[in-house]
């Protein structure tokens, strides 16, 4: 006669389903976080292409005697910042700042958050992001800068 150990069939039922459930959990979370955190990067990479673009507009603003006198260009202080700011409010999804340096350098520097879609499980729901460029007033002649 062979012994019965009934009990020792019985204490390992039902850890593979809580197993499972962890495991389940575990692959949700590693999901959403590849999902959030590819959408994180693309809010960035909007943030920063909203500063650059922002930029480049504030750039256009140029004090307008030296420049067509062929002398070194520089920045209207007041029309850069406005025009800047102007593009970034008509995004509307991001928030700024715009400051120009030496007259010829204008950074733009953005603020965004992404709502995140699966983070919020574990008590993420929003990613914040940043955007920064600058754009410099450059002279140059056939492609040289002077």
């Amino acid at each position: 006669m062979t012994p019965h150990t009934p009990n020792s069939t019985r204490a390992e039922r039902g850890s593979v389903s809580i197993w499972l459930a962890t495991s389940g959990f575990a692959m949700i979370v590693l999901a959403g976080l590849a999902v959030d955190l590819g959408g994180q990067v693309h809010a960035q990479q909007h943030a920063r292409n909203l500063a650059a673009q922002a930029a480049r507009t504030g750039g256009q603003q140029l004090q307008p005697g030296p420049a067509m006198r062929g002398e070194t260009a520089t920045a209207d202080r007041a029309r850069a910042v406005a025009a800047a700011r102007t593009y970034l409010a008509a995004a509307a999804d991001v928030t700024g700042t715009v400051a120009v340096t030496g007259g010829d350098t204008i950074t733009v520097t953005t603020t965004d958050t992404y709502d995140t879609t699966f983070l919020g499980i574990i008590g993420i729901n929003t990613l914040t992001v940043t955007g920064n460029a600058q754009s410099r007033i450059t002279r140059s002649v056939d492609g040289v800068e002077q």
